[in-house]
């Protein structure tokens, strides 16, 4: 048996699109001799009904944590197009480069121009790195602004990297309070 968790008009994200839609129809399967729907759909008008699994109401949207341990970015390697035998020999893995997946059906994310790349592929490689190891960075300095707030008497330039780790992720989370990331242009 299934419910309606969103209704008419309401504003949802479609975590499968990645877009914000408003629901328009709701679509229960009904079956005779039951009282309540199998399954419940939604048309938000962009072309195939969604399930409930597949929706995020506004207020789950603001509040969910998008580098939750369910995130797994990744560099992953794609040939270059046009390129004959191995006739890229520049950068680390020759006729390659570097893709920045943020998805987990290996699409979405970060790509860069084939010139960009051929111009400095260790720079890439480098970016790509860092890109992927973010979120748990980000991990990091959570954890350390939490230990910060939970403990007084630190040393203080332990209490001076809590700090800047809270700014950073004032910053990432958009928190309206967060001052502007001077700390981080000084270094």
């Amino acid at each position: 048996m299934a419910k309606a968790l969103y209704h008419k008009d309401q504003r949802v994200f479609v975590k499968s699109v990645g877009t914000w839609a408003k629901v328009e129809r709701v679509l229960p399967q009904w079956v005779k001799g039951v009282e309540e729907p199998l399954k419940v759909f939604y048309d938000v008008g962009l072309g195939r009904e969604f399930g409930g699994h597949e929706l995020l109401a506004e207020e789950q949207a603001r509040t969910r944590n998008w580098d939750d341990d369910i995130e797994n970015w990744r560099v992953l390697r794609l040939r270059c197009q046009f390129e004959f035998d191995g006739v890229n020999s520049t950068g680390p893995n020759p006729g390659t480069f570097p893709v920045m997946v943020t998805d987990t059906l290996d699409w979405g994310g970060w790509r860069v121009p084939k010139a960009e790349y051929d111009r400095d592929p260790e720079r890439i490689e480098y970016q790509a790195r860092i890109l992927a190891n973010g979120l748990r960075l980000m991990r990091v300095a959570r954890e350390l602004a939490l230990f910060a707030e939970e403990h007084t008497g630190l040393p203080e330039i332990l209490a001076d990297l809590a700090s800047r780790a809270d700014e950073i992720l004032r910053e990432i989370h958009h928190d309206p309070s967060a001052a502007p990331a001077q700390a981080i242009a000084a270094e």
